[in-house]
C-alpha cells in the first residue's frame, strides 16, 4: 500500500498537461462524490462542510479545470498518485474556498494500466490541545497540499 512515508510527492506546481487530462477524466466522478460527502456528513458530522451549507449542489460543483490550482505528484510500484488543489468558484476568497482530491493512475502492472480514478476527497479530522475536535473537507488558500489517504 502506498503511503506518506513510501511515496515521495513533488514540490507543489500549477497543474500541467498531464495533470490537468486526470482531472478532465475524473471531473464527474469528482462532482459526484463531493455531493455525496456533502448530504452525507450534513447528516451526521455538519462541520464538515460547514463553509458551503448555503451553497446549492450546482454552486458547489461549478468548478471546472481552470479552478485546479495547484497539484503534487508522486510515484510507487502501482502507479502514480496524483493530488490537487481545487477552487470552489462559489466561495469567497477571504475563506474556506478549496477541496483536496486525490487521483491514482496505475501503471503498467496494475489491472487498468493508465486509466486515472478518483481515490478520495480530503476530510480532516483533527484533536485540539484542549481536548475538542475540529472537522473539515473545505480548506483555504494557505493550507499545504499533503499526502492524505481521507
Amino acid at each position: 500500500m502506498a503511503t506518506a512515508e513510501t511515496v515521495e510527492l513533488g514540490p507543489p506546481h500549477t497543474p500541467k498537461e498531464e495533470s490537468l487530462k486526470v482531472f478532465s477524466e475524473i471531473e464527474h466522478e469528482l462532482k459526484k462524490t463531493l455531493l455525496h460527502m456533502k448530504h452525507t456528513y450534513l447528516k451526521h458530522e455538519p462541520e464538515y462542510f460547514a463553509p458551503v451549507q448555503s451553497l446549492s449542489d450546482a454552486e458547489l460543483t461549478s468548478f471546472s479545470s481552470s479552478d485546479f490550482e495547484e497539484v503534487r505528484v508522486g510515484l510507487s510500484a502501482y502507479g502514480l498518485h496524483l493530488f490537487g488543489k481545487l477552487r470552489l468558484p462559489a466561495m469567497p476568497d477571504s475563506g474556506p474556498a478549496y477541496i483536496h482530491f486525490r487521483a491514482f493512475i496505475g501503471g503498467d502492472g496494475h489491472d487498468e494500466p493508465g486509466v486515472a480514478k478518483l481515490h478520495s476527497i480530503h476530510t480532516e479530522d483533527k484533536e485540539e490541545p484542549d481536548g475538542g475536535r475540529t472537522y473539515r473537507a473545505i480548506f483555504t488558500k494557505d493550507d499545504p497540499l499533503e499526502w492524505f489517504d481521507t
